[in-house]
């Protein structure tokens, strides 16, 4: 059972040193239990359909059962892999989730943003792209969802510079960012996958370890799942 304020917490008056201690390597249900129990709605989830957020949407969707269900803001840069799209449209529908897709402003296919900023833009200017597709839309997407509070799938053991990314923290617009994998690691997500029997992005089976826009997302050397190279 979560626990739960009385009412809605306000956002501004979090102190975010104490959360993040009272939370300190919690599991991950414990802490979206909290979240959704406290925070005020809406709580957003964003999500790119990689294996971790296919775990929180787990957890939110079947295991928490919220009787609003929490929007999953996905942004579709227009140069996702097809196989992403299609996972997409199958969790939608597993799940019925109350998805939300941003795209780029201006534009509806690949072929049309090339036309308005160039052929691959993402290696003139790799910031700009970044921005047209993934930063603009996101923030976007936030707003139009007056979202107060956001959930991600970043992890502390994801990149070296993420060594102190704590749980709760608070973005450029006051709103309050939740990393409840902080404390996982990849392969505890991929255990809770395996054992709960979650689909999953089949390029992972390929090689690829995070799946983002096709033309950023390059194998890795090692085939394998994490939980794999364990045995």
């Amino acid at each position: 059972m979560s626990e739960s304020t009385l009412a809605p917490l306000e956002i501004a008056k979090l102190d975010l040193n104490y959360l993040n201690c009272k939370f300190e390597k919690s599991d991950p249900k414990k802490i979206l239990a909290w979240c959704v129990a406290n925070i005020p709605s809406p709580l957003v989830q964003v999500s790119n359909f990689n294996i971790d957020d296919l775990v929180i949407t787990d957890i939110l969707y079947r295991r928490l059962k919220t009787v609003d269900p929490l929007p999953v803001l996905f942004i579709n840069t227009l140069h996702h892999f097809p196989e992403t799209l299609q996972l997409v449209a199958y969790i939608q529908a597993h799940y019925n989730l109350n998805l939300k897709v941003y795209r780029v402003l201006g534009a509806d296919s690949e072929e049309n943003f090339a036309t308005k900023y160039g052929t691959n833009l993402w290696n003139q200017d790799l910031k700009k792209y970044q921005y047209l597709t993934q930063i603009e839309p996101l923030e976007r997407g936030l707003n139009d969802l007056k979202t107060k509070a956001w959930i991600t799938s970043r992890r502390s053991h994801q990149s070296s510079d993420q060594g102190d990314l704590p749980i709760f923290e608070k973005d450029n617009q006051g709103r309050l960012i939740i990393n409840p994998l902080v404390y996982w690691t990849r392969t505890e997500s991929w255990a809770y996958s395996f054992e709960r029997d979650l689909v999953y992005h089949p390029l992972h089976d390929q090689g690829y370890t995070q799946i983002g826009d096709r033309p950023l997302t390059h194998k890795t050397s090692d085939t394998l799942h994490p939980l794999t190279r364990l045995w």
